[in-house]
């Protein structure tokens, strides 16, 4: 089995792939700095769910900030990991726009640290998160790892799209193989507080309005945190050689893959499913499209399936059922 380093460990995908990577007998450490961008609460929930478990014993937290660069660099130093996935990063679109530097600390300076540490430590393998905002305006659907992404419209955008250069530079000077993943708007249990679903089910459950930005009518390819796991899994089992890439002629050991579910709902399609779940109707405030929102999200998997032969496929209706039941009890 792998030693295994996964950052952002009390974040909702680190939270549930910890869980899933422990339970196949992997040697896991996590990271995260637990900050207060949502409820820290939930956050330590997270981590009290796995320490509570005694089926977790090769399992290992650590309070750590990737921007912090001598404790990554010692962490490297005492550990000798086979695998690093890093999830840890600054989340949100929106926020990028109220609080620039915290992106910029975390997903690039981070970043650079979490690739000298597998420089230095002899990673065989490093996964991380990208994320379907690198397509910015792209109008082509689906979207396809092989188009253009090199006009952003969010910093965070940005700082992705970066991270995907910066994990190619370091595959071709260092021949350390890398996996970049652009996730398409994920979903499920013990998700993150910021996102709409989340808001949506709590502001319909207690009987407030919520805001439907462009008249429901944007589309998202949503993807449950299950198929999620399962695919990072997939892609983690297969290191990248060098033999060309999805996104140029380079022949560094280096891959993006789009994990989303191939099939993009309406926003509309999307809060009857937690009205259906919540046995509830919204109340509707209607606004225009937010800045640095996109029409449509909808995901080419092709190179996902020919690689792994996994493809996510959760509806809506069932995901989103998941999560109300959770979102019910956790909340009482």
């Amino acid at each position: 089995m792998n030693k295994i380093l996964i950052t952002g460990a009390a974040g909702f995908i680190g939270f549930h792939l910890t869980q899933a990577l422990l339970k196949k007998g992997h040697n896991i450490v996590g990271i995260d700095n637990l900050n207060s961008y949502y409820d820290p609460q939930l956050k330590h929930n997270r981590l009290e769910i796995i320490n509570k478990n005694d089926i977790y014993k090769n399992y290992r937290f650590i309070k750590l900030n990737l921007a912090d660069r001598i404790g990554i660099e010692h962490l490297f130093a005492d550990n000798q990991f086979d695998i690093v996935i890093n999830l840890g990063a600054q989340a949100g679109v929106r926020y990028s726009i109220e609080n620039p530097h915290a992106y910029v600390d975390s997903n690039l300076v981070g970043f650079v640290n979490i690739l000298e540490g597998c420089r230095h430590g002899k990673v065989k393998h490093l996964v991380y998160a990208s994320s379907s905002s690198v397509y910015g305006m792209n109008i082509k659907q689906p979207f396809s790892t092989k188009d253009r992404v090199d006009q952003p419209i969010s910093l965070y955008a940005a700082t992705k799209k970066s991270n995907e250069l910066m994990a190619h530079a370091y595959s071709h000077l260092y021949n350390i193989p890398t996996t970049g993943l652009r996730f398409f708007t994920v979903y499920g249990p013990m998700g993150r507080p910021d996102m709409a679903y989340f808001s949506f089910t709590k502001k319909i459950i207690s009987g407030e309005t919520i805001d439907i930005f462009n008249n429901g009518e944007m589309q998202r390819d949503f993807t449950y945190i299950d198929d999620v796991v399962e695919g990072i899994e997939q892609v983690m089992n297969r290191v990248p050689c060098s033999q060309g890439t999805t996104t140029s002629n380079s022949n560094a050991p280096y891959m993006i893959y789009n994990i989303g579910n191939n099939q993009p709902v309406s926003l509309r399609r999307f809060i009857t499913a937690i009205e259906i779940a919540c046995g509830k109707k919204a109340k509707e405030n209607l606004l225009p499209m937010q800045d640095g929102d996109v029409p449509v999200t909808y995901a080419d998997v092709d190179e996902l399936i020919l690689h792994t032969g996994f493809k996510p496929n959760t509806s809506i209706e069932s995901g989103i059922s998941q999560f109300v039941s959770w979102y019910k009890k956790y909340y009482k």
